[in-house]
């Protein structure tokens, strides 16, 4: 990088922000407590703590949030009457999924090919690092010119909602300025970029029942109602010939008109498989940033091996819903909770359960905090301009927060790039990524304070 000061202080910093990253990684800190102990999630909490403590930061908490799960909650004092940023990040982090399909431990942090390895490398531990990088930064270069208020959610991943209900609860506690959601990612690595817009999210259990219990398949098949089949053509419902998402009233033609995402490139991100169609229709930006799009998460059935010759009496399955910005949430759920009730064949019984939701989210681009962000990001990134981008996925608190704080701006960045691999077997991050956003970030609050 150049011979900037922030950017020479962040590179001089990088062994020690992969000592820490490799030391947060390693708490399995899935806020699934049936799956993972809660202790894993409590270490990471209080690991960020003492990180925080150590930065200087004062009134720190262990907030207690509806859901059972803890938030970590700091202050840092900036010169009298300067302007407040509120740093997000969260610290708990998706299953590792199938274990034996990483390459490495998932909860070690391991250098190859140039990358780190390991959940939550880079969603959102890594965003963790990221802060605490841009502080010292700042730190050893003339002092931290804003009041910083950090908080790192722990059950960001889960979608149950526990800091939003804590967030309109005490509305006083993350007031500020401007708010940084390190939890999104750059369009592609290299390029840096502010998402824009997020898709909201609703999740529905579904279940199906037809019998009192399973029948012989050779005695009663062909006339008794297989709880499974009729599950089967209720998720297939949702979907049109071409796999565009078709809830009954859901509205699923708008078009994204800013940076597009070219479908070479979505099918090499994707890693689809040669020969195999990408589903839906418009372009790749209308479909993942524009539109809804329903996932099977899981279905409850007999697995292949050990299956006997059965009509099934009962299946269930778990569905996402994801709403661009537009459409309502909670509208969304009932619209997708009658197709279901409606498509159910056969007169079996079909019941639903609403288990997380959350809001989408649209961002201003043309306020100030964002030009300070650009300028951040053109001396991050020599020779870039900083893009705007939209993220099919969802953060539900920042509709929270822009609800809360209506003339607060809300900027989204982060490390989870399209090589990072989130949610997938070999998450990764990119320390250039790291660096780079770091002196970002860094920039972006001495530019902030002084517009």
């Amino acid at each position: 990088m150049s011979s900037n000061p922030v950017a020479e202080t962040v590179a001089s910093l990088m062994p020690r922000a992969k000592a820490e990253l490799t030391e947060l990684v390693a708490f399995k800190s899935v806020a699934d407590f049936d799956q993972y102990p809660r202790s894993e999630s409590e270490g990471a909490a209080n690991w960020i703590v003492d990180a925080l403590r150590s930065e200087g930061f004062q009134d720190l908490a262990l907030l207690d949030t509806p859901d059972g799960t803890q938030s970590v909650y700091g202050y840092l004092p900036g010169p009298e009457g300067a302007k407040t940023v509120l740093l997000y990040a969260h610290y708990d982090v998706q299953p590792p999924l199938d274990e034996a399909a990483w390459t490495t431990p998932p909860f070690e942090l391991v250098e190859r090919d140039g990358r780190w390895y390991g959940r939550g490398s880079a969603d959102c531990k890594g965003g963790v690092v990221m802060h605490l990088l841009a502080l010292r930064a700042l730190k050893a270069n003339g002092g931290v010119p804003v009041h910083v208020k950090v908080i790192v959610e722990g059950s960001e991943e889960q979608g149950t909602g526990g800091l939003e209900r804590y967030a309109e609860e005490h509305p006083e506690l993350l007031t500020a300025d401007t708010i940084v959601i390190g939890d999104a990612g750059n369009f592609r690595a290299g390029l840096p970029t502010v998402t824009a817009t997020l898709r909201g999210m609703t999740l529905v259990r579904v279940q199906v029942d037809t019998l009192e219990g399973n029948l012989h398949s050779g005695q009663f098949g062909g006339a008794a109602p297989d709880a499974l089949a009729a599950l089967i053509r209720v998720l297939d419902s949702l979907r049109a010939k071409d796999g565009s998402t078709t809830v009954d009233g859901l509205a699923g033609e708008a078009a994204w008109d800013g940076l597009q995402y070219e479908e070479q490139a979505f099918r090499e991100d994707a890693k689809v498989l040669d020969g195999v169609e990408l589903i839906g229709s418009g372009t790749v930006a209308d479909r993942v940033w524009a539109r809804p799009a329903v996932t099977v998460l899981g279905i409850d059935c007999p697995p292949v091996v050990g299956a006997t010759p059965s009509v099934q009496a009962g299946a269930r399955a778990l569905i996402s819903l994801r709403v661009p910005p537009g459409v309502d949430a909670v509208e969304a759920t009932k619209l997708l909770e009658a197709h279901i009730e409606a498509h159910t064949p056969w007169g079996a019984r079909v019941s639903t359960e609403r288990i997380g939701q959350g809001q989408a989210f649209r961002a201003d681009t043309s306020s100030p905090a964002y030009a300070s962000m650009a300028e951040a990001m053109a001396v991050a990134y020599p020779g870039q301009e900083m893009q705007s981008a939209g993220m099919g996925g969802s953060i539900p608190l920042c509709n929270t927060l822009a609800s809360l704080y209506p003339e607060t701006e809300i900027l989204l960045i982060g490390l989870s790039e399209p090589e990072a691999q989130i949610h997938a077997v070999n998450e990764s991050v990119s320390p250039d990524e790291l660096e780079r956003l770091s002196v970002a970030e860094a920039l972006f609050l001495r530019n902030y304070a002084a517009s």
